[in-house]
């Protein structure tokens, strides 16, 4: 016995060790790994094992599996071969096990009757179904029997048998007459268990000849009707009647009138009875009793109670229901009958008996060669199960040795396993109520390490937070993990870390110094794998200023300050809340970086106002109240609340309506707008006070309408532009009566949780809508479309009903009804509601790719049939993922995208595809359960589009005449790169662009030299890549080529990027006269410089002299200069260290004035004067004379004559012609020439010689005006001259011409 307990022992210890070793084992859900693993087979589905098909339909007897390599199927029937290929009325699906038996082209259910059991098998084991008996449906007709009337006293009992036909499955049971109308049932009369129709008692109304039984069987979609049957019911009066006809007056007196009889039970007879159901069923006990008056049923359970929540009556309560059965609800129910005359009682000794049922189910096992396990197969049942092993569908007694296996009843242990010991095992677990059948397979697999996770995966998490790194793997046997820091860190220990089995290392509290890379190594004996991960810490984000509590007035403004500090890599938003809802949409509310201002403050402003940071790993926030106050009011007059109502009085008081007066309080000076009228519910909601009505402020009573069963109090509330009263007095009590209710629970709803059930939720009604005591529902439904009878429930009041062992994702209809103690609410209307969903059955087929283009692709797949989506099509989510870009060959981590079509669409475009890249995707169905089964992987490829621009552009080693260029490849090359074009051009001063030049270069160079460019000159280039498709986006850079200019600083070779140039001052250029000289300069650099010329006397050592122009002009006059005299000049710019131009030597001209000669002395000039004053005086002789005469003269010819716009007009000021300045007086002021006198309309500037110094008129302006207005002075002609266009001039070079050139 010792040993014994010892083996036990050893045995328990064990089975832990391998327990938590198996789980270890466990393969990962991970698609990749799934392909790659080989596995034996698993059957994911088949059909029920009681089949009962329709005879006129196919039969589909369903067997799924899955494993690696793909299972083949086979069959059985009635315990031998079947071989399809034999009857060609029967097919298997392509790749399935799935069979199809053709019944609708000729064949007959019947001579497909069986048990079949379905085998799939692949080279690692064979999996089994459980046997799966196929009956077809049957419905018989009812047998012709000879019914003889029914002739009944009033008052006894009476039962209409039905005896329907034995179908399959049994059918369902419903009495009805002629018009096809269900017959009334009451507590008097009702339907038995078994069809039958009992009367307790029967009344004159029973009479009828139509009384029809009808079964209706559902598989087969029929309803046969039994023949009717006749009642007549003979009232005490009438058999009276006709006794006292036949009978002299010596004979007895007729019969007795209806008398009262105590219950007696019609079903169960006798005083006990049994009953054997199965655990887990619901069971079904009933009593019916016959008695006059109508008996009442009460149930007990005998030494104990009804269990809660699962006891239910039916059938006016003669049904007792008891759902889900166990075997502690074993033992005697009694029911008893009950009227005013006595009672009768039966007592059903209950045994529940139970089916095989698992304690433990044998669960797949993965492991290595060399290791140990074991299977474990435990279930129970009433009686105690038998429990049996097969091994590959066969017997394990007869199965092939294995010497790794010893099976110990229900355990099999396996020791030092090898791969040839990987099958398939099943446990038979059964007794005389039925059995259960579960595959379970040992996959011995050897398998080095495998990381799971992606590589370099970033994590980020607050400081002072926890962080979980992942490190997922898999191998056999079981990889050993360890975790690194750092490239060459040590092992990581101790209580700062902890480790999960799954891989995981866990920081509980991360700090900053935690930043930085893990390295995760999984080993075992096949091999080692490691896999880095980065970490980093951000600083936590914080609130440095909260909001504060603020008072304000009324109409003022009012600022709420958030300052925050936070990590810098991280994005904060800011959100403002008012009393935990967005701010109003009004543009009072400025939300600024750091605070909230509120202009024109009002009373509806007064609330919490919250600040909310938020970022993508934390979030915090800080609150603030504000509270509005009015403005110091101003002595004279004092506005305020009004003053609460009084003296409430009730009159009128009806079941319906009341009405309620009251004297209105002090007004406060501002007048009263409403009163606000509410009531408390006494009787169900003390204290509690509900808004009722209100009217306006010169109203006093009002009528209000009441609902029954309330205790009302009312209460009145002023209300002016300041605000409410406070609350009245409460008025008197009124309860008004009950009633039957007025309305019905509203959003009735039916939605399944599970797919066996059904949950109808309904919106309970409030306290004061129940309208009297005793509120309950009366929950009815019947399945869609079937012509099913209501099933019926009144509950207590609650809000949920569940209806268990329904269909999946049918539609029912529902409806619920509201009643009291008084009676019933108004007919409710239906709803359609459906019974859970499931998970869809079958993926969606023959799923095509179109590629569109490079980056767009569409999807287009065959719908599911409807029903096999087992609940509301929701629509079809397809997943696809990058596998690898072609261009480059490498894989990376496998990131599943998703898009969701709605509805029942067929297709959909995949956008934002990688060009030049293989594609896997695949397709499921989505209801409301979840997704379907995935369609089979479909890969597709996209073709090369454009690269994108290339990764960088580096332009060094700038030279007199030459640049290189160095670039990096795309990072997206998109396809195969066949070369790249480099374009560039010259930018002169005025950025200005000069002729492009292309180049192209071949794809596999990364740098290039220009040669023969031009000297301190700015280059712009333009630089891409191409692809057999195209050139991508192009990426651009400026370079200047080193200048060989003085005081410019060239920049270092090899120093990388060309630096920026400074300014230059060139082309500097003289133009000298005399005593002064012109210098102008060309400017190259930023605007606005200050400039300066300096000059000194060629080769002199004095110092420069400095003159600073005014602005920013590119010319200066130097002033004061000595005649003949050879000068040195040089122009700078101010703020600029050591920045000026080259320097410029020019030469004065020679004095003048050593070659005048006084003109005065020259006799040609005396003989010249004096003829000019002969002249002068013989036309003032003629004038004279002419004057005298009195002549007229034709001015408008004159004035023809000399219309020349050169003539200049008169001054206004003084009538005199303009004047002109001297050549000589203008050379003394160093200043060009200018005429005194407005330009003319043209714009132009005329130049006029040095010695034009008259007037261009030959007479004076003193004429006068005749008679007749006409102008007597004479007209003189204007000197003949070209003008000269502009400010140019075809003049050799002068000193006089260079001046002008600056006007």
């Amino acid at each position: 016995m010792m040993r014994k307990k010892s083996i036990s022992a050893s045995k328990a210890s064990l089975v832990l060790f391998l327990c938590q070793m198996i789980s270890a084992l466990e393969v990962p859900l991970d698609s990749k790994l799934l392909e790659e693993l080989s596995q034996p087979p698993t059957i994911t589905q088949q059909s029920p094992k009681d089949y009962i098909v329709d005879p006129r339909e196919n039969i589909v007897i369903q067997c799924e599996a899955k494993g690696k390599p793909p299972p083949s199927f086979s069959w059985t029937r009635n315990g031998t071969h079947f071989d399809i290929d034999k009857d060609a009325q029967v097919t298997m699906k392509p790749n399935s096990g799935t069979l199809v038996i053709n019944i609708m082209n000729g064949g007959k259910a019947e001579a497909y009757e069986g048990v079949y059991q379905c085998t799939a098998r692949n080279e690692r084991g064979a999996a089994i179904s459980n046997n799966i008996v196929i009956r077809p449906s049957r419905s018989p007709l009812w047998t012709k029997e000879k019914l003889e009337p029914n002739q009944v006293r009033e008052g006894d009992s009476l039962v209409l048998h039905c005896r329907p036909p034995v179908g399959l499955p049994p059918p369902i049971i419903f009495w009805m007459d002629n018009a096809f109308q269900r017959l009334p049932q009451s507590e008097r009369v009702s339907q038995g268990l078994n069809g039958d129709l009992y009367f307790s008692n029967v009344q004159p109304e029973d009479t009828r000849e139509d009384y029809i039984c009808y079964a209706r069987f559902n598989h087969t979609q029929t309803i046969q009707q039994k023949q009717p049957i006749s009642v007549k019911v003979f009232s005490m009066d009438s058999l009276n009647d006709t006794i006292a006809a036949n009978l002299s007056d010596t004979d007895i007196y007729g019969a007795k009138p209806v008398t009262e009889r105590q219950p007696v039970l019609l079903t169960p007879t006798g005083s006990t009875s049994t009953k054997v159901e199965l655990r887990g069923n619901v069971l079904l006990l009933e009593c019916i009793a016959a008695g006059l008056p109508t008996p009442v049923i009460r149930w007990i359970k005998e030494g104990g109670e009804l269990p809660a929540n699962r006891t239910f009556f039916e059938n006016f309560k003669k049904t007792l229901k008891i759902i889900d059965v166990s075997e502690a609800d074993s033992g005697n129910y009694k029911c008893i009958a009950r009227n005013i005359l006595g009672s009768a009682h039966h007592v059903i000794s209950v045994t529940v008996k139970a089916a095989p049922y698992w304690i433990t189910a044998p669960r797949n096992l993965v492991l290595s060669p060399g290791e140990d396990g074991t299977l474990i197969c435990r279930a129970n049942g009433n009686p105690k199960p038998n429990i049996s092993w097969l091994a590959n569908g066969v017997p394990i007694a007869i199965a092939p040795e294995d010497p790794s296996r010893k099976v110990d009843g229900d355990t099999i242990i396996f020791s030092h396993v090898q791969e040839r010991s990987s099958a398939v095992y099943q446990c038979n677990a059964s007794n005389e109520y039925g059995y259960l059948l579960a595959n379970a397979f040992v996959n011995v697999l050897a398998e080095p390490p495998r990381i799971l996770t992606s590589a370099n995966k970033l994590y980020q998490v607050i400081s002072d937070s926890p962080a979980l790194l992942d490190c997922a793997y898999f191998g056999s046997p079981k990889p050993e993990i360890e975790w690194f820091k750092g490239v060459k860190g040590s092992i990581l220990r101790g209580n700062e870390y902890i480790f999960h089995d799954n891989g995981t290392l866990e920081i509980p509290v991360a700090q900053k110094d935690s930043t930085g890379t893990y390295t995760c190594v999984a080993r075992n004996e096949l091999g080692k794998i490691q896999n880095e991960v980065q970490l980093e810490v951000k600083d936590p984000t914080m609130i440095i200023k909260q909001p504060e509590y603020k008072v304000v007035q009324r109409y003022g403004q009012v600022s709420f300050e958030c300052i925050i500090k936070h990590d810098s890599t991280l994005l904060p938003a800011v959100i403002w809340l008012k009393d935990n809802d967005e701010l109003p949409d009004d543009e009072r509310f400025l939300v600024g970086k750091d605070n909230l201002t509120i202009m024109n403050v009002t009373d509806r402003d007064d609330g919490t106002y919250t600040c909310i940071v938020n970022t993508t790993l934390d979030s915090v926030s800080a609150s603030a109240v504000l509270t509005v106050v009015a403005a110091p009011p101003t002595p004279a007059i004092i506005y305020a609340r009004p003053n609460p109502p009084f003296d409430l009085e009730l009159t009128g008081q009806l079941e319906r309506s009341v009405e309620l007066s009251w004297i209105p309080g002090d007004e406060n000076n501002s007048p009263i707008t409403n009163f606000v009228i509410e009531y408390e519910d006494g009787l169900h909601e003390p204290g509690v006070w509900h808004y009722q009505t209100e009217v306006p402020g010169t109203q006093t009573t009002v009528q209000l309408k009441l609902s029954p069963y309330v205790n009302y109090s009312f209460r009145v509330i002023a209300v002016n532009e300041i605000g409410r009263s406070q609350p009245s007095e409460p008025s008197e009590q009124y309860l008004t009566k009950s009633a039957n209710p007025d309305e019905n629970p509203s959003n009735v709803q039916g939605i399944g949780s599970e797919p066996d059930n059904l949950v109808i939720t309904w919106e309970s009604l409030k306290g004061f809508q129940s309208n009297g005591p005793g509120l309950q529902y009366k929950v009815s439904w019947r399945q869609k479309d079937v012509d099913d009878e209501w099933t019926s429930v009144i509950v207590a009041n609650v809000s949920k009903y569940i209806v268990s062992g329904t269909p999946t994702f049918v539609p029912y209809e529902i409806k619920v009804q509201a009643l009291n103690d008084l009676g019933y609410a108004p007919e409710p209307s239906e709803v359609i509601g459906h019974s859970g969903e499931d998970l869809p059955m079958v993926a969606p087929g023959n799923v095509q790719v179109h590629v569109v283009n490079s980056t767009l692709a569409k999807v287009h797949w065959d719908p599911v049939p409807l029903k096999t989506v087992r609940g509301h099509l929701q629509g079809y989510k397809v997943y696809y993922w990058k596998v690898q870009s072609l261009s480059r060959r490498s894989r990376r981590h496998v990131e599943k995208k998703i898009l969701t079509f709605r509805g029942n669409k067929t297709f959909g475009m995949l956008p934002g595809l990688e060009p030049y890249s293989s594609y896997k995707l695949n397709v499921r169905v989505v209801n409301g359960k979840g997704e379907g089964p995935a369609s089979p992987d479909k890969v597709f490829k996209t073709p090369e589009g454009v690269p994108s621009s290339p990764s960088f552009l580096k332009i060094t080693n700038p030279t007199l005449d030459s640049l290189t260029l160095e670039w990096g490849s795309p990072t997206h090359p998109n396809g195969v790169l066949t070369s790249y074009i480099l374009k560039f051009q010259p930018i002169n001063n005025t950025h200005e662009l000069g002729p492009l030049v292309e180049i192209r270069i071949p794809a596999n160079e990364s740098s290039l030299i220009l040669k023969n460019l031009n000297y301190s000159t700015r280059y712009k280039f333009y630089f891409n890549a191409q692809t057999s498709v195209g050139s991508g986006s192009q990426i651009t850079e400026e370079a200047v080529t080193i200048m060989d200019e003085a005081g410019i600083l060239r920049p270092a070779v090899g120093a990388g990027k060309v630096q920026p140039l400074y300014p230059r001052i060139r082309n500097v250029t003289t133009a000298a006269a005399e005593t002064y000289a012109n210098i102008s300069w060309e400017y190259e650099g930023p605007d606005h410089a200050n400039f300066y010329v300096e000059y000194g006397v060629a080769g002199s050592k004095e110092d420069w002299k400095k003159e600073i122009v005014n602005g920013s002009r590119s010319f200066f006059v130097l002033k004061g200069l000595t005649p003949g005299t050879a000068y040195k000049v040089r122009v700078g710019a101010e703020g600029l260290s050591g920045f000026r131009s080259s320097e410029d030597v020019f030469e004065t001209g020679p004095a003048m004035a050593s070659r005048q000669v006084d003109i005065a002395t020259q006799g040609w000039f005396i003989g010249l004067m004096c003829a000019v004053a002969l002249l002068i005086l013989i036309l003032l002789i003629v004038c004279f004379i002419r004057r005298n005469k009195g002549g007229k003269y034709p001015v408008k010819e004159k004035e023809d004559a000399h219309a020349d716009p050169e003539i200049q007009p008169m001054k206004e000021d003084d009538g005199t012609f303009g004047e002109y300045r001297s050549l000589e007086s203008d050379a003394e002021d160093h200043k060009p020439l200018k005429k005194g006198s407005r330009t003319p309309s043209d714009r132009t500037v005329k130049k006029e010689d040095s010695d034009d110094s008259l007037v261009d008129y030959g007479e004076g302006v003193n004429g006068q005006f005749n008679e007749d207005g006409s102008f007597i002075g004479q007209y003189s002609g204007k000197k003949e001259k070209e003008p000269a266009e502009g400010n140019e001039s075809s003049e050799a070079p002068s000193p006089v011409n260079a001046m002008n050139s600056f006007v």
